[in-house]
């Protein structure tokens, strides 16, 4: 980093460093009138001093505060504008906040120059002009991510770029990026997902066939730490007495992506790699216990792990177990590509209804801290649970959907400091809200459909990037009438139970009428 002040240091005093310490202390001293301002400026880079202060000068030149501060809020104000909503002051608050932590990452980390330090730590330059990281890919390819594609689409191609890059260079796509380099945080390879929902949804400012390949070799060639294929493929599972931790979020999390895998695969006329990761995508049928009704832990000679409790909370770094911050009760549900398919190893839409409604009655106890924002067992404050109030509408009980949602609002947000009921997860707590808001969320980000809800505020138009507006309107919504009577889209019925993202993007309105 470079510091620059706006008048010389006529002093400076070293203070001792700490044994981690790697920056030096310093008091500097100016010398200064009473009621003079002292400015100062900072400038980064991956890269070097040189880098940032090539940044400086191109980003920063003057001395002009308040010109910084009003670059700032104009720019801020571009992007928030994209989506005006009509609510009170408290629903506003809770809604742009939402937008505004969606959008703090993921992070440009090139200099202005296109250069930047990667994954193997030499200092390159970003194939297409920038380079992004901060890819919390977990927690965002649920929601996050299909916002981008929808609000700031400009973004989208220059996302799916800086994941290829980076896979490239380490031999698998990023699992959580940081700073361009791996950080081994969370499971799963979601960045297919990212490309794959990005390709399904049109964007094709990037390689498909360079993000293909490395697609399909960060789901074939086994890498440190995180994905065991060799064993993947010869069980149909990662079993519990082979794979020490997370042996059934694993599975689930990675059968997601096969399915996002095939369906690339199948887009681009790829038929035998399509056929190759659709027959994995069903591998989470593997791990599902009739009896108990739960995805459970299991060994590699078929048997069932057991004791079993599906109410144990696991946490890799604490206590290790089956689960990703969660229990069998929270990923049972992790099948966002199949739900028929899920309805069907329950029995049908009764037996899954029952055990469902189970789910946010039974009470769990836990002090785990990722695991908050609880109804029931249902945890708001941690990602897999996202999706599953909408599977009430996909197995034909779209009311409780639309009661359940209406609890988080009024129960796991609220417009504080400390209002969210878990970490933000670099904008995946904030996409769930604004999708809810509006009436729909993404419960299979691939598939291109948002599966619809209730919306919460009375009225939505989104400024779409081709200057078309997309307005979505509850007619009637108040706290008691939160249920949806009817729904029209540009004044025709409108029964399906979801909305493509190609109906949003045409243009229109879309109108529930609310009881």
């Amino acid at each position: 980093f470079v510091m620059k002040f706006n008048r010389p240091v006529i002093d400076t005093l070293y203070l001792p460093m700490a044994e981690t310490e790697k920056g030096k202390r310093i008091i500097a001293t100016f010398d200064m009138e009473p009621g003079e301002e002292l400015l100062m400026k900072v400038a980064m880079s991956t890269t070097g001093v040189d880098g940032a202060k090539k940044n400086m000068e191109a980003e920063i030149a003057d001395w002009n505060f308040e010109g910084v501060k009003q670059a700032a809020h104009d720019e801020w104000n571009n992007y928030l504008s994209r989506i005006e909503i009509t609510g009170t002051d408290d629903e506003k608050t809770n809604f742009y906040t939402s937008f505004y932590h969606a959008l703090i990452q993921p992070n440009q980390i090139s200099d202005v120059d296109g250069w930047y330090r990667n994954a193997a730590d030499s200092i390159v330059k970003a194939g297409n002009g920038a380079f992004y990281s901060t890819f919390s890919l977990w927690d965002a390819y649920r929601a996050a991510h299909p916002f981008y594609t929808l609000m700031v689409p400009e973004k989208v191609d220059g996302f799916v770029n800086s994941l290829v890059e980076q896979a490239e260079v380490q031999g698998f796509l990023p699992i959580w990026g940081l700073w361009g380099k791996e950080t081994y945080t969370m499971i799963g390879n979601h960045g297919v997902s990212v490309i794959a929902e990005a390709y399904r949804k049109g964007f094709r400012g990037f390689d498909a066939e360079r993000a293909f390949n490395v697609i399909k070799n960060t789901q074939t060639v086994s890498h440190k730490l995180k994905s065991d294929w060799e064993t993947y493929m010869k069980y149909g599972y990662f079993p519990t007495d082979l794979i020490k931790t997370e042996s059934v979020s694993s599975t689930l999390e990675s059968v997601y992506d096969d399915y996002a895998a095939a369906d690339m695969a199948q887009r681009m006329g790829k038929e035998e790699d399509a056929a190759y990761f659709a027959k994995r995508a069903d591998f989470y049928k593997n791990l599902f216990d009739t009896e108990t009704q739960f995805m459970r832990p299991r060994n590699a000679d078929g048997s069932w792990k057991s004791p079993f409790n599906p109410s144990q909370v696991a946490h890799m770094e604490s206590t290790g177990g089956d689960y990703t911050e969660g229990n069998a009760w929270q990923y049972t549900w992790h099948v966002q590509h199949d739900v028929p398919g899920l309805i069907e190893l329950f029995g049908g839409e009764q037996a899954f209804l029952n055990k469902l409604d189970s789910l946010f009655t039974l009470k769990l106890e836990t002090t785990q801290a990722d695991v908050t924002g609880l109804i029931g067992q249902y945890a708001h404050g941690n990602e897999p649970s996202h999706h599953i109030t909408y599977l009430y509408t996909l197995a034909g009980r779209p009311e409780r959907t639309q009661e359940l949602i209406r609890e988080i609002f009024d129960t796991q947000y609220h417009p504080e400091p400390d209002g969210l009921c878990g970490n933000d997860d670099c904008g995946q707590m904030s996409a769930w809200y604004m999708f809810s808001a509006m009436g729909f969320y993404p419960v299979d980000p691939v598939s291109g459909n948002y599966v619809c809800g209730a919306p919460q505020m009375p009225e939505f138009v989104l400024n779409l990037a081709d200057g078309k507006t997309f307005t979505i309107i509850a007619e009637g919504l108040s706290k008691e009438h939160k249920y949806v009577d009817s729904i029209t889209l540009n004044g025709e019925p409108y029964t399906k139970n979801y909305i493509s993202h190609e109906d949003i993007l045409k243009g229109g309105t879309l109108v529930y009428k609310m009881k």
